[in-house]
């Protein structure tokens, strides 16, 4: 916490205002469209500038609901299928089956750890050969703070001209050749849960494309009243509208944004140093210049030929999770591919084997606002020491 969180909270009971608008809405909406449209247009190339500026953004109560009005606004609809990268957290592909749709997952590249572009592309003509019909959009995912590939994403759903959503829910900060990211598809969804770069204890934000798209996405977070003196209603609506409260904690956060993110890249910066010299361990780093990560979670993968100590059989990452455990650090095996979850095990999958291999050796390690130098050192004495020679 910023500490100033409180000031808008108090504001917001002094004059009353505790319902889903107001004037923290209102202003957090806004310090979000500084944060990722107005103070990147410097960056963005000038003819593409134009369109830029008119981008919007629409507080939500989650980023889960960002993703579900996302799809309601391209349209999709029961019996469309949606291309969803199968690395993820299963809140990308969730809202997908709220619509009615199924998703088709989609396997990840060895550098990014995001959608493979190629394999996308492969997908979308197989897809359209095997149904007749193309997906009716892309949902790609920066996973762990990581750029994907977005540019390479976008032309090949122009190629297609399907529509990208893209879930930038763990990318607050991140950066892809200087843009943020979340603004480079059709609609792009941020998450403010409690463990993301900024919270509002639990909220959400679509970037939307237009003035008129905002419009459409603002209606269906508010139940589709239209504008009469009664309640009329046309289309199905939802009640995904952030709280006053909620937003003067997003508020309060925003304030220190940019410590945040400077915060978890100082932490990877550590890591960095501390596992400079231990064979076996590997952390996810920006592939390139174009990628800028905010780190927002710190990754590590083990090389297949290292011994953990523990591992009777349950495999390196829970060996070393069980260890760090015991010493009371809190750590977390990497996402299990969607396209490995019982739920989603009748989904259409193009697969690599990228993702199964990254779930067999990865761990998440601490790297919140109150992990310091210490913490760090504390954490990577722990992994060396699990590792036998």
């Amino acid at each position: 916490m910023s500490g100033k969180e409180k000031d808008f909270i108090d504001e917001a009971f002094a004059d009353n205002w505790v319902v889903p608008l107001g004037p923290n809405v209102t202003g957090f909406e806004k310090d979000l469209e500084a944060f990722f449209i107005h103070d990147s247009l410097p960056r963005i190339p000038s003819g593409e500038r134009t369109a830029y500026e008119k981008k919007r953004i629409v507080a939500l109560s989650s980023g889960t609901a960002a993703l579900h009005l996302g799809l309601v606004a391209l349209g999709v609809g029961r019996d469309d299928e949606v291309m969803v990268q199968s690395f993820t957290f299963s809140a990308s592909a969730n809202p997908v089956t709220y619509v009615g749709a199924t998703p088709v997952f989609v396997d990840s590249e060895p550098d990014t750890w995001n959608m493979d572009p190629d394999l996308l592309d492969r997908a979308i003509a197989d897809r359209l050969q095997k149904t007749g019909r193309k997906p009716k959009a892309i949902i790609p995912v920066h996973l762990y703070g990581m750029p994907a590939k977005i540019d390479r994403i976008v032309e090949v759903a122009a190629k297609w001209e399907i529509p990208v959503l893209e879930d930038a829910a763990e990318a607050f900060g991140s950066d892809f050749k200087g843009r943020p990211c979340g603004t480079f598809g059709t609609y792009g969804a941020l998450s403010f849960n409690g463990n993301k770069m900024i919270t509002t204890s639990g909220g959400g934000a679509l970037i939307c494309p237009d003035d008129e798209a905002y419009k459409l996405v603002l209606s269906y977070a508010t139940q589709s009243r239209e504008d009469y003196p009664w309640y009329q209603h046309e289309r199905i609506g939802f009640n995904y509208r952030l709280s006053n409260i909620s937003a003067g904690i997003g508020r309060g956060q925003m304030t220190i944004a940019h410590e945040h993110i400077a915060h978890h890249r100082h932490v990877q910066d550590l890591y960095r140093d501390l596992f400079a010299d231990t064979p076996g361990i590997t952390l996810h780093e920006n592939p390139g210049h174009d990628f800028d990560s905010n780190f927002w979670l710190c990754t590590t993968t083990f090389a297949p030929g290292i011994r953990i100590k523990g591992d009777d059989g349950c495999g390196r990452p829970e060996a070393m999770r069980r260890h760090l455990q015991a010493k009371g650090i809190e750590s977390r095996h990497l996402w299990k591919p969607m396209h490995l979850q019982p739920v989603f095990s009748g989904c259409a999958a193009y697969v690599n084997g990228v993702s199964e291999d990254l779930f067999g050796r990865g761990l998440c390690i601490p790297a919140g606002p109150w992990v310091g130098r210490d913490e760090v050192c504390r954490v990577a004495e722990a992994i060396k020491e699990a590792i036998e020679s």
